[in-house]
């Protein structure tokens, strides 16, 4: 059998002449900011020309476009290469949600492919509503008005998946210094989220917070000092807390070695490369912290990928929901209890 996987992911913008329509991309998903289309839209636009300065600086920082596709790129071919030995034939197909490749085109690919059965598998361990919600329901939607019918599996998460966990905690024990952990804190860094999301009954939050609680116990280290906090922070909002901004300076003032994990993220993008490498950085050593070490996205480190292929492979064989990690009954914009 002929089986299509979809890797979603948020996308950046390829050049800087792309970051102002990248941004409204990203606010004109009414995922992001829930309001009428006849209100959303001059919303996005202002809020793309207003940010579009600030954001065509950080990605001059990384040579003037963002990575993710091509680190996306790396991980298809990764998955498809662990998955060879199969019976059926894999192929993945990258779609971006607010830049290219986008779901329309993509759409198109895979009816020429034309499959016995598609796999979605958003590359966010965690779920909500705001990424993998929103590429999974744009990419039906498309599928519909394309006329592709064809037998469909989401993997909807992996928060809590035993190889994710290994791959992220051999990455920390790499970086953290078992002699100087009386002077150390491992800050579990997430992409924040409007506290209203939460209240709404996504379950992202909960989730990150299962996965720390999982590497924590993978670890197996006693007496390690660690706080989960929340990044990238935009807009008025109330937005979940506490912010990796104020942890990152509230432990560098007690001159603690700071060992930084983006937890929530699988790729090298703006929010590592500049965000984390550069700006909570400089935050950092202005502080007083005694050093500051950042431990890589896990990309396409191989228990990664393995924990992907897990997913991929329970998909296909007709398990609805693949995570071992069942949401509370009040996160009621968790996919597997909409489907209950």
């Amino acid at each position: 059998m002929k089986k299509a996987i979809i890797l979603f992911n948020l996308g950046g913008p390829d050049s800087l002449d792309a970051v102002q329509p990248f941004l409204f991309n990203l606010f004109n998903d009414p995922a992001i900011i829930s309001l009428p289309t006849i209100l959303r839209y001059p919303l996005a636009k202002f809020i793309s020309k207003r940010r579009a300065p600030v954001a065509k600086a950080i990605y001059a920082e990384m040579g003037g476009k963002s990575p993710i596709l091509e680190e996306t790129q790396s991980q298809a071919d990764a998955i498809e290469k662990t998955l060879k030995h199969e019976n059926d034939e894999y192929r993945c197909f990258i779609v971006m949600r607010c830049w290219n490749p986008r779901a329309a085109e993509v759409v198109k690919k895979v009816k020429k492919f034309n499959p016995d059965q598609i796999i979605l598998l958003p590359l966010y361990p965690q779920y909500s509503n705001a990424t993998s919600g929103s590429s999974i329901k744009e990419w039906m939607k498309i599928c519909k008005k394309e006329k592709l019918n064809v037998d469909t599996k989401t993997i909807c998460c992996y928060p809590t998946d035993k190889d994710f966990i290994l791959s992220y905690a051999n990455l920390i024990k790499e970086k953290i210094n078992l002699n100087k952990l009386s002077e150390t804190t491992l800050v579990f860094s997430a992409h924040g989220l409007p506290e209203n999301k939460i209240k709404q009954g996504d379950p992202y939050q909960w989730q990150v917070e299962n996965t720390v609680n999982h590497l924590v116990k993978k670890l197996s280290i006693t007496n390690l000092n660690y706080i989960l906090s929340y990044q990238s922070r935009v807009g008025p909002l109330k937005w979940i807390g506490p912010s990796t901004e104020t942890i990152i300076k509230q432990e560098a003032i007690k001159q603690k070695i700071i060992v930084v994990v983006p937890v929530a993220f699988v790729s090298e993008h703006s929010e590592t490369l500049v965000e984390l490498d550069i700006e909570y950085k400089k935050l950092a050593v202005e502080n007083g912290s005694k050093d500051y070490i950042r431990v890589p996205a896990v990309t396409v480190n191989q228990d990664f990928i393995n924990s992907l292929k897990s997913s991929i492979l329970k998909a296909s064989n007709g398990d609805l929901f693949t995570s071992s990690l069942r949401c509370l009954k009040k996160f009621k914009k968790c996919p597997r209890l909409q489907n209950i």
